[in-house]
């Protein structure tokens, strides 16, 4: 998370793992949040989960049901952790400009995410 927390517009970076019908913040650099325990379908984070999709945010002044961790955040990006069909957790990134995120952040994120999973325990 610190070398991701080092890249441009990557402002807060976190992990949450999924137990049951909840994601459980895990490791982070960023501001503290109070958003540590986050049910399924609920905000950016939920919402991955119950569509079975990274979920790449350009403004989240848009969503009706985002979860503001910051007044600052304009951007998201979700990329769930697999190993196979289950859903073991997801990166989450917040970024404080509008559309900081696209599709090469997403694949190195899904990267990333391939590597945690093979050493997920």
């Amino acid at each position: 998370m610190e070398q991701l927390d080092q890249l441009q517009d990557y402002n807060w970076s976190g992990i949450y793992r999924l137990e049951g019908e909840t994601l459980i913040l895990d490791a982070y650099v960023g501001a503290a949040t109070d958003h540590t325990h986050i049910p399924v379908g609920r905000g950016v984070c939920g919402t991955a989960v119950a569509e079975d999709k990274n979920q790449v945010i350009t403004d989240v002044r848009e969503l009706t049901n985002y979860l503001a961790c910051s007044t600052q955040t304009r951007s998201e990006i979700v990329v769930l952790i697999r190993k196979g069909d289950t859903i073991l957790g997801q990166i989450d990134i917040d970024g404080h400009r509008v559309a900081a995120f696209d599709s090469s952040d997403e694949q190195l994120l899904e990267d990333m995410a391939a590597i945690l999973a093979d050493r997920w325990e």
